[in-house]
C-alpha cells in the first residue's frame, strides 16, 4: 500500500508550493488572484463550507480551474449555524453581558430577561440555514415569518415543510415590511452585489423599536455606520453576530462596547458534526478524482 504524506504548512509559505497541489481546500484563506496564478497544476478548489467570498472564481475560471462548495444541507452546517442562531437570540433575550455583570458583582435576580414564547421571527433569506433555523425554533412557540427570492426553487426540499414552519412568506422586495412587523431579524441571506448593505439605514429604521437582530450570514450584509447609530439611538435592541465586517473582528472596536451585543468568532458552522461530514465529502471528492470518475457531493460554481 502506498505511504501517503502530509504536507504541515504555514500559511505565509503556501504561495511558494501551491504549484505541487491539484486540489486546494479553503478554509479562511484567501484565494485571491495571485495565489491562483500560482496554481499551476491545481485543478479544483472547494470551500469547506459554503461561503466563496475568499476565492477569485473569476480567476480560477480563466485558469480552467474548477470552484465549488459544500452544500449546507446534507453536511450539517445548516443546522449548526440554525443551532448558533437561536443560541444567539436567547443571549440576547436573557441579557447575557448583564448576567455576567451580576454574577461578577454576586447579585442575584437580574437582569430580568425574555422569553421566545410568543415572539414574531423574521428569518431573511430561507435556504438551507433558514429552513433549518424555522425547524427549530417551531416548538419555543414563535410565529415565524420568511422571504426568499423564489419559493418555487428546491420545491422538492420545501415541499409541505415550509407551509407548516412558516406563518407568513414574502419575496426579496417585502424585507423592509416584515422587518416592521418582527420582533426578532435574523440574516440568512447569502452574500453578493445586490445584498451587500442589505441592512442599512433604511432597513433598521424599519425594525420595531427596540427588537433584535441576529446575523449568522455574512457581516458585510450590514452597513457597519448605520447598525453602530442604531445602537446608540437605542433603537435596535440587540445585536448578535457571528460575523464581523472585518475578520477577525476589533475586539476594541466600538460596537462591542453595548451590553446588548453578543459577538461570536464566526464558529456557527464549527461543530465536531459539521466537520467530521464535510471532511467526508472532501476525502469522498479526492478519491472520485483519482479515479477519474465525476465528482459528487459538491456544488460547483463555475
Amino acid at each position: 500500500m502506498r505511504k501517503r504524506r502530509v504536507d504541515i504548512i504555514p500559511c505565509e509559505d503556501v504561495p511558494k508550493v501551491i504549484s505541487n497541489y491539484h486540489i486546494c481546500v479553503v478554509k479562511m484563506m484567501k484565494f485571491d488572484f495571485d495565489l491562483i496564478s500560482r496554481a499551476s497544476q491545481m485543478k479544483l478548489i472547494v470551500q469547506f463550507g459554503v461561503g466563496l467570498d475568499g476565492v477569485d472564481v473569476d480567476a480560477a475560471t480563466k485558469r480552467g480551474i474548477k470552484v465549488a462548495r459544500i452544500p449546507s444541507g446534507v453536511t450539517g452546517n445548516a443546522l449548526s449555524c440554525a443551532e448558533m442562531a437561536i443560541y444567539l437570540m436567547l443571549g440576547l433575550l436573557r441579557k447575557q453581558k448583564e448576567m455576567q455583570i451580576a454574577v461578577d458583582h454576586k447579585m442575584l435576580g437580574v437582569p430580568t430577561g425574555d422569553t421566545l414564547l410568543g415572539k414574531t421571527v423574521f428569518i431573511m433569506g430561507f435556504g438551507n440555514i433558514g429552513l433549518e433555523l424555522a425547524k427549530r425554533l417551531r416548538p419555543f412557540g414563535v410565529r415565524i415569518i420568511a422571504t426568499k427570492r423564489s419559493w418555487t426553487e428546491n420545491s422538492s426540499q420545501l415541499n409541505g415543510a415550509s407551509e407548516d414552519l412558516v406563518d407568513q412568506k414574502g419575496a426579496h422586495e417585502d424585507i423592509q415590511k416584515f422587518a416592521s412587523i418582527a420582533d426578532i431579524v435574523v440574516c440568512c441571506l447569502c452574500l453578493n452585489s445586490e445584498t451587500v448593505g442589505v441592512v442599512n439605514k433604511s432597513f433598521l429604521s424599519s425594525m420595531r423599536k427596540g427588537s433584535l437582530l441576529v446575523n449568522v450570514a455574512r457581516g458585510r450584509l450590514l452597513d457597519y455606520q448605520s447598525t453602530l447609530h442604531s445602537l446608540e439611538s437605542g433603537h435596535l435592541g440587540g445585536l448578535g453576530m457571528d460575523v464581523a465586517w472585518t475578520e477577525p473582528f476589533d475586539p476594541n472596536d466600538p460596537i462591542l462596547k453595548f451590553n446588548n451585543v453578543i459577538c461570536t468568532p464566526h464558529v456557527a458552522g464549527v461543530t465536531e458534526h459539521s466537520y467530521r461530514s464535510m471532511a467526508k465529502v472532501i476525502g469522498d471528492v479526492a478519491l472520485q478524482m483519482h479515479a477519474g470518475s465525476p465528482l459528487t457531493g459538491i456544488e460547483f460554481v463555475n
